[in-house]
């Protein structure tokens, strides 16, 4: 799994955070960082990183199709 934050695009809403503190902070600039995705487990930090409000995550699985923000 390739997970990407837009820097650009983020706002700080923290709604990742929310979602897995232990794997996202908010930095110096408000904007998300990666703490430790690694530590967690995999649907917690889907929905994690779906719970951006304006998309600024992307999440791509190993085959390279795009599961976060979805396309459908």
């Amino acid at each position: 799994m390739r997970i990407v934050i837009d820097r650009d695009q983020c706002v700080g809403f923290g709604d990742c955070v929310k979602e897995a503190p232990e794997g996202f902070k908010l930095d110096e600039e408000t904007v998300a960082v990666f703490v430790a995705p690694e530590a967690v487990e995999r649907e917690r930090l889907l929905r994690a990183c779906d719970a951006c409000p304006v998309d600024a995550i992307t999440v791509w699985d190993l085959e390279g199709r795009q599961l976060v923000p979805s396309l459908t």
